[in-house]
């Protein structure tokens, strides 16, 4: 039985910071992250970059990246051949308006991505694009404050104004922010939040991802104004919570950890902020400081999909006790699940929690859903005939496959699936090249060593099949 539509997007998914390198070239700004080292020195200036920004580092892993800026003809070659019908990706706002508050754009930044439009073009591969994907540029944060300060709205909506009416012709599916939600855990690049320790860290999240939304949402308006068909997506950090045991206050406090992940989607889709949101704010000590017309704004332009990424479920307690045994995985902490195996970072793999959350967030919304990022961040060894066997990755990427599907069975209109890390790039997290998700090996380095020389892996030709068969055919 056919399960996908003829016309499901497969592909991959890439972020420009993570990707692109060129860091200082033909005019680009400085990224947010293009100011974070690599390894155990990242995470300071990760999650507490007012107190590490100031320092100065050896090594600087987004500066070089892969050098996509070079090579985007041989890689985005390789995902043709892999037979890729669209790739996410994201523009780098400061590579278009170096510091963010330029009135004119940078048309050498321009320059670039018409010729990544025109390769995508050449084979026949769909844009996905992201317009924010923690890539606020520097200079906001540092000037403004970033996303706290309401003045970004108008930065962002003159970005994005210049991509709409540049591009419009050439993209149908976009993305407003990557991972809206992951403002509240990784608030510097989820946001350009550079919070000191005195400050009210949820009053300044909240009303930062505010601003966001509201941004969203005109941003929304301006599409459907250049271009009707314009489809505009919202995006999760997604992952089903459940509760650690059938007590009912872990039941409890699993709804209520999924409500903090849901909120700004619930926002985004449905048009305004859920009932829960008074209680929740009211304990969080956050007041929302709204304009006039907020919520009118909100309620009129709707997302048109939901996209999100997957790589984990979660497991919560009633039991403060018991929360204190949390470890961390990808931002989020949680409690280990005994039933689960994990990968080398932590991450705990559960393809039934795909299923599980899609048809939850379809429950919920009731709009089409976008799988835009799963895959396993795992250390790849070349062999001595330059083989790499990544039956790992084809493992956990067949099984969450197959949850997917039954997901489509189960009733959920999806319209693609791109992976993440459809070739080796900068660990956002971390910052290492070590931690490995691609098809297509890239030879780099945590130090930023080697030729860069792009290799197909074993996954490249299993993920091949899998298109060509429409994930009917997942065999491994």
């Amino acid at each position: 039985m056919t399960v996908l539509h003829k016309d499901f997007l497969w592909g991959g998914a890439i972020a420009a910071n993570q990707i692109e390198g060129a860091y200082d070239s033909d005019g680009k700004g400085l990224s947010l992250v293009d100011l974070l080292p690599a390894g155990d020195e990242r995470k300071e200036p990760l999650f507490n970059p007012a107190k590490a920004l100031s320092n100065h580092f050896d090594f600087y892993p987004s500066h070089k990246s892969i050098d996509f800026y070079h090579q985007y003809e041989e890689d985005i070659k390789l995902f043709a051949e892999m037979g890729f019908k669209a790739l996410r990706f994201s523009i780098s706002w400061p590579r278009i308006f170096p510091n963010g508050d330029e009135s004119e754009p940078n048309e050498s930044g321009l320059a670039f991505y018409d010729k990544i439009f025109d390769t995508l073009e050449k084979y026949d591969i769909e844009p996905i694009v992201t317009i924010n994907h923690f890539d606020t540029p520097y200079y906001l944060a540092k000037t403004y404050g970033g996303w706290y300060n309401r003045k970004t709205i108008d930065f962002f909506l003159n970005y994005a104004t210049v991509l709409f009416e540049r591009y419009s012709h050439r993209v149908k599916y976009w993305i407003t922010h990557n991972e809206i939600n992951m403002i509240l855990h990784i608030p510097y690049i989820g946001g350009g939040l550079i919070i000191k320790d005195e400050d009210n860290a949820n009053q300044i999240k909240y009303q930062a991802a505010h601003h966001q939304l509201i941004a969203s949402s005109l941003a929304t308006k301006i599409a459907k104004c250049v271009d009707k068909d314009n489809t505009i997506g919202c995006m999760l950090a997604a992952g089903d919570v459940y509760p650690n045991t059938c007590h009912p206050n872990d039941i409890m406090a699993a709804v209520q950890k999924n409500r903090e992940q849901y909120i700004f989607i619930d926002v985004q889709a449905r048009g305004a902020y859920p009932n829960y949101s008074k209680r929740m704010f009211e304990e969080l000590g956050v007041t929302i400081n709204k304009e006039v017309g907020d919520d009118e704004i909100l309620k009129q332009y709707p997302v048109d999909y939901i996209s999100f990424s997957y790589y984990s479920s979660r497991l919560e307690s009633g039991d403060d006790a018991i929360n204190k045994h949390k470890s961390s995985g990808n931002a989020f902490a949680s409690l280990k699940n005994p039933y689960l195996e994990s990968s080398n970072w932590g991450w705990q793999i559960d393809p039934v929690g795909l299923r599980v959350t899609m048809n939850q967030i379809y429950d919920r919304y009731q709009k089409p859903l976008f799988i835009v990022e799963n895959g396993l961040g795992e250390i790849d060894e070349v062999q001595d005939d330059g083989a790499i066997h990544d039956s790992y990755r084809i493992k956990y990427l067949s099984e969450h496959l197959a949850q997917m599907l039954e997901a489509v069975k189960d009733g959920v209109p999806l319209l693609g699936y791109t992976s993440w890390g459809c070739i080796d790039i900068v660990s956002a997290g971390s910052g290492e090249m070590k931690k490995r998700y691609g098809y297509i090996y890239v030879d780099r380095d945590n130090k930023g060593q080697g030729s860069l020389k792009r290799t197909r892996k074993d996954s490249f030709y299993w993920y091949q099949k899998v298109i060509h068969s429409n994930g009917e055919d997942l065999s491994y």
